[in-house]
């Protein structure tokens, strides 16, 4: 029986792990598949893809994009996306230039809290490249010392509802599904129990949601049956993967949960209904 990660992250995004490295995991823990879904950009599609081909191991183009709804952040996957599209790339690149924002304002926020040894470089410096987010600095946060966990950082300064927290991602859960379906890809609302707002899904399906992360690290077997349910009632797809991110997130590992390989082919099923 094959099975699939539907949700990895490289160091393109906020993860410790290249494409390349990323794969080699993979494959080490007997995948049939997995989908790069970085935060927000689609840099780390390609490397994986060539470093696949040195084996039997499937690459799913995805992404997963910030969106706010009522002050809280809500993550909406998308997956078989057309990463090379212009308009597409176009507005991740304004993405990218609020993420940045949102580090100087926030580096500010913390100041004010009495955390004055860090700066945005530091995080940019750290993020390199990729795409710029909260991960990285909170591993600022613990290289200075301030927690002692990634989570920890979440938790005491720029969680959702944290002192040091800042949103504005200008960017609502109905126009990241339809970024995401006007490159032909599919949306599905991420670790719906996280937020646990379940009266956003029938909303979003208004918008063109087509899935719902039912398999995700942590739920147990009620949750995913509670979701699994939701999606039956809703038409949805499910999905699952680790939300892998390497050394910035604790306990995450890839290929677990185990997800079933024939969800991917109801993925592509839905992909070729929809052309």
């Amino acid at each position: 029986m094959k099975f699939a990660d539907l949700h990895l992250h490289t160091d393109f995004s906020d993860s410790t792990l290249s494409p390349a490295e990323l794969v080699q995991v993979a494959v080490n823990a007997d995948l049939g598949a997995i989908a790069i879904t970085d935060h927000d950009c689609v840099e780390g599609i390609c490397p994986a893809q060539e470093e696949a081909k040195k084996f039997e191991l499937e690459i799913i183009p995805g992404i997963e994009l910030t969106a706010e709804k009522d002050g809280k952040e809500v993550h909406i996957l998308g997956y078989f996306i057309d990463y090379l599209d212009k308009v597409f790339l176009e507005k991740l690149e304004k993405i990218k230039v609020i993420r940045e924002k949102r580090i100087f304002d926030m580096v500010e926020k913390l100041k004010e809290l009495g955390v004055d040894d860090i700066e945005a470089q530091d995080v940019f410096d750290l993020s390199g490249m990729g795409t710029v987010g909260r991960a990285h600095l909170a591993s600022i946060l613990k290289k200075k010392g301030w927690v002692s966990t990634v989570s920890e950082a979440f938790r005491k300064y720029i969680g959702n509802s944290s002192p040091a927290y800042v949103g504005k991602f200008n960017m609502t859960p109905e126009q990241a599904i339809k970024t995401i379906l006007d490159v032909g890809g599919l949306p599905v609302f991420a670790h719906p129990h996280n937020p646990g707002e379940d009266n956003l899904i029938p909303e979003f399906v208004g918008y063109g949601l087509k899935g719902l992360e039912v398999y995700y690290p942590g739920y147990p077997e009620s949750i995913v049956k509670h979701y699994a349910n939701l999606a039956a009632k809703y038409g949805l797809l499910l999905t699952g993967g680790s939300d892998f991110h390497g050394d910035v997130k604790e306990g995450s590992v890839i290929g677990i949960p185990r997800v079933p390989y024939d969800l991917v082919e109801k993925l592509k099923q839905a992909k070729n209904e929809k052309r």
